[in-house]
């Protein structure tokens, strides 16, 4: 059986998946020593390196393809207008507005922003839920755009170079550091046996945070906004973390490192107050923030998981897509990744890997284990899950070191002939014995979906709604979210969990989430 992972402290980054590929195989790798002499836009200084402009473009647009072949754009065309048309509005007031620029929001939960070089910007639908205003989110574009402006991707690939890192991978290995934090990088260039190199290349310099948080409240100011709504996107993620760390804390279980635009720049505490200098070297008239055209822009967003990656409801993991529907064990965690499900126990120690057979493996349950594990021994029992066929499988197999194995597995055939692989997970086999009547429950949990459930699949978006006399126990009721949790996941959505800040006044209009009622 495959070796179980760490316990998943942070939500993994989508894009990275399929990168590792491309670390592998891009054709971009320089020869050492080699380099041009460019000015940087920013400094007026000339710097050596081995991608100019016209390379930044060409390596920035094929990273682009790999990051929408993994975590596609977001399917709102309004709201990625929205976001396009204030990334325009940022670079026009930047020191390349020459580059051909591209914004592009991302079906993804996560709280999160990354550029690539030449002129690409990411922001995740998950970071627009928590920023309160049109202000908020300029600031966080226009750190992004920093970053390229100042060439940051390019001096990142020169040191990779110099490393033995091929330019494109330090262009993917950047976004990744962007997206997951360092450690997540450096985990992938590990996989790709380049871990010291992306010690060196991985993570943005002290120096380069903060010419990006410079020049960010630099295009806000040019741009009309007030650069102090840096320091409030701080704030908001910041709030984050408290919320994170209490409900780690009740739960009896460390502070996560979570993955979000704040932890994935170094020394937060330390960026908070550059920022706050930063912003007040700014004094002036600056246009409205822009709120009531920012929760305009964000109503009716899908929040947390997409439907079509299937959903958490009361315990449950529900697919519509595939019509399936299983139960969480108590006190396990849910891991959802676009080819794969886990269901990990709450030691982190074992649980249950679910993912579907790709179709060129077999069409028989016997043939799809036969493709995939090559078992050299087997034995299949026939079973019923939920009114579905399915197949216990156990035996033996030969690992990559050709040692002989134990695997087990259960194949079951989805409502709409999809196979299904159900294999249990461990770090050894005494995790494994703790965990499987736990991981027995679980599997013997699929079933096909009822009506209610698929009902209860419906998604969660984001809405607005005057806020009530009553305050935010009085907005609970109106949202989907339990009720011990919803004051103060409101409180977060509304900048308002840490404390400090006034509370908005009955009428004043808030964010919350709903239960889409129609089809989009």
């Amino acid at each position: 059986m495959p070796p179980f992972p760490p316990p998943p402290h942070r939500p993994p980054h989508r894009p990275a998946r399929r990168w590792l590929a491309t670390l592998a195989t891009s054709a971009a790798l320089l020869l050492a020593g080699c380099g041009t002499a460019v000015v940087n836009p920013v400094t007026g200084q000339t710097e050596r390196t081995v991608m100019d402009e016209q390379a930044e473009i060409a390596e920035g647009r094929k990273a682009h393809a790999q990051v929408l072949a993994e975590t596609p754009a977001y399917a709102h065309p309004q709201l990625q207008a929205y976001v396009s048309q204030l990334g325009q509005k940022l670079v026009a007031n930047s020191h390349r507005a020459n580059l051909s620029w591209t914004f592009t929001v991302l079906d993804s939960p996560e709280v999160n922003a990354f550029a690539l070089p030449g002129g690409y910007v990411y922001v995740t639908r998950g970071i627009l839920a928590y920023l309160d205003n049109e202000a908020e989110l300029a600031g966080v574009i226009g750190h992004e755009i920093g970053h390229v402006t100042a060439r940051h991707g390019a001096q990142r690939a020169t040191r990779a170079q110099r490393a033995g890192v091929g330019v494109m991978a330090a262009v993917l290995l950047g976004a990744v550091a962007e997206a997951v934090g360092v450690g997540g990088a450096t985990d992938l260039a590990a996989r790709a046996s380049q871990g010291v190199a992306a010690g060196y290349v991985a993570s943005y310099s002290r120096e380069q945070e903060l010419q990006a948080d410079q020049l960010g409240a630099e295009y806000l100011a040019r741009s009309h906004y007030n650069p102090r709504n840096m320091v409030d996107v701080i704030g908001v993620l910041k709030d984050q973390e408290r919320y994170a760390a209490d409900q780690a804390r009740a739960e009896g279980k460390p502070a996560p490192s979570g993955a979000n635009w704040l932890s994935s720049h170094p020394s937060n505490d330390r960026r908070l107050a550059d920022i706050t200098e930063i912003a007040g070297r700014y004094s002036g008239s600056y246009g409205d923030d822009g709120r009531a055209r920012y929760l305009q822009a964000i109503e009716g967003v899908v929040f947390g998981d997409s439907v079509a990656q299937g959903v958490l409801r009361n315990g449950h993991f529900v697919h519509p897509g595939l019509d399936i529907g299983l139960a969480l064990p108590t006190g396990w965690q849910l891991r959802n990744e676009p080819s794969t499900l886990w269901l990990i126990n709450a030691a982190g120690d074992a649980g249950l890997l679910l993912r579907l057979a790709p179709a060129e493996a077999g069409s028989t349950h016997e043939a799809v284990v036969r493709q995939l594990f090559k078992p050299t021994e087997s034995r299949a029992e026939p079973r019923t899950l939920g009114g579905l066929a399915a197949t216990a499988f156990s035996g033996q197999r030969r690992n990559a070191q050709g040692q002989a194995v134990p695997f087990r597995l259960t194949v079951a055939t989805a409502p709409g002939g999809e196979l299904l692989l159900l294999q249990p997970v461990s770090r050894d086999a005494a995790a494994l014995q703790r965990s499987a009547p736990a991981i027995a429950e679980a599997e013997a949990s699929l079933h096909r979906l009822s009506a209610a459930e698929r009902s209860a699949a419906r998604p969660w978006v984001l809405a607005s709604a005057a806020m009530p006399s009553g305050g935010w126990a009085a907005l609970a009721p109106q949202t989907p979210f339990a009720p011990a949790q919803a004051p103060a996941l409101l409180k977060l959505l509304n900048g308002q969990y840490g404390g400090g800040q006034s509370v908005p006044s009955p009428g004043q209009r808030v964010k919350l989430v709903r239960v889409q009622t129609a089809a989009p």
